[in-house]
């Protein structure tokens, strides 16, 4: 059974950084790759970043670009994404998804998610 377990979610004001991190368990995590999504109050599911199976290739939303970083470590099964210099338009619950060998992004299991709150 896939399971994903997001954490290091919080308040932080506007400009502050977090790091999430992504527990992986039931799968064999170098064999997918993987997605970071979130979805804000009000609003539907927004994909932000895909990395690679080896962790080679990423890619992120023009939204988060420049600011977020995603990457994985198989070794540890854990997936991360930093985030930077944060506004307040990035207050939303953040999701961690298993994709496919590829890297195009499809809806996919996703933890119970990790909330981020910007505010000052």
């Amino acid at each position: 059974e896939v399971q994903l377990v997001e954490s290091g979610g919080g308040l932080v004001q506007p400009g502050g950084s977090l790091r999430l991190s992504c527990a992986a368990s039931g799968f064999t995590l170098s064999n997918y790759a993987m997605h970071w999504v979130r979805q804000a109050p009000g609003k539907g599911l927004e994909w932000i970043s895909t990395i690679s199976r080896g962790g080679g290739s990423t890619f992120y939303a023009d939204s988060v670009k420049g600011r977020f970083t995603i990457s994985r470590d198989n070794a540890k099964n854990t997936l991360y994404l930093q985030l930077n210099s944060l506004r307040t338009e990035d207050t939303a619950m953040y999701y961690c998804s298993q994709g496919g060998v590829s890297v195009a992004y499809t809806e996919g299991p996703r933890g119970q998610g990790t909330q981020v709150t910007v505010s000052s």
